[in-house]
């Protein structure tokens, strides 16, 4: 290519942009007031997001932390009823999650909510609350659903309890939780005499957890169903 072709290549190639610019002034020019209404809008948003963190949000879950700790004390004496419907002017897990309802506070009170079901054996409201509460914490999602899955097998529902103990020992994995979920589900496959599902949950058992208090007795649980 001659020196002169490559100038005229690149005299076309500005005289694009230029006019690409061109098209982008006038674009900002015709449409100046519009586009000021939308970063206005989008400042505002934030604002607000900030605003609303910093004035309700974070006031809302330091209010509902301490309004339950009274709650949680019943719960730690096992005075269910109590920790639910609260005692005098210390309000409940109940009231907390009317309360206080986008709070984590809340949230964790849906958990406690359920347990306290499960041991009134109150296996429908336990199921609900439970179904409610959401966590990312292994050993917290693991309780969950070894509580949710308890109260599955509390009605004798035993293949939504298999389901449940199955779910938590795999989303939320680890040596201490896992082996017993999966024992737990074991054990619901057998009350509903699907022996081969028990006895591959066991032996899971035995091949990833084999230093687990479960891991250490399957064997005679893997014998049971293997004789069935």
């Amino acid at each position: 290519m001659s020196s002169k072709e490559k100038k005229e290549q690149k005299d076309a190639g500005f005289e694009g942009i230029e006019q690409a610019l061109t098209r982008s002034e006038r674009f900002i020019e015709e449409n100046q007031k519009t586009l000021t209404y939308i970063v206005s809008g989008l400042i505002l948003v934030v604002l607000l997001f900030i605003g609303a963190k910093r004035f309700y949000y974070t006031p809302m879950q330091e209010n509902a932390t301490k309004e339950m700790f009274m709650a949680e004390k019943f719960f730690e004496k096992d005075s269910f009823n109590l920790a639910l419907n609260g005692y005098g002017t210390y309000p409940g897990f109940l009231q907390i999650i009317d309360d206080y309802g986008f709070s984590k506070a809340a949230n964790l009170a849906k958990y406690y909510a359920g347990v306290c079901y499960l041991n009134q054996a109150d296996y429908s409201n336990a199921i609900s609350y439970l179904n409610k509460f959401k966590t990312k914490d292994l050993l917290v999602g693991a309780a969950k659903y070894s509580s949710l899955g308890d109260a599955y097998s509390g009605e004798g529902s035993y293949d939504k309890a298999a389901k449940a103990y199955l779910e938590g020992a795999n989303k939320f994995e680890n040596n201490f939780s896992s082996p017993i979920l999966l024992k737990k589900a074991g054990l619901a496959f057998e009350e509903l005499k699907e022996y081969k599902k028990a006895l591959d949950t066991y032996s899971e058992i035995k091949e990833k957890y084999p230093e687990s208090q479960e891991g250490k007795e399957i064997d005679k649980y893997i014998a049971r169903v293997e004789n069935r």
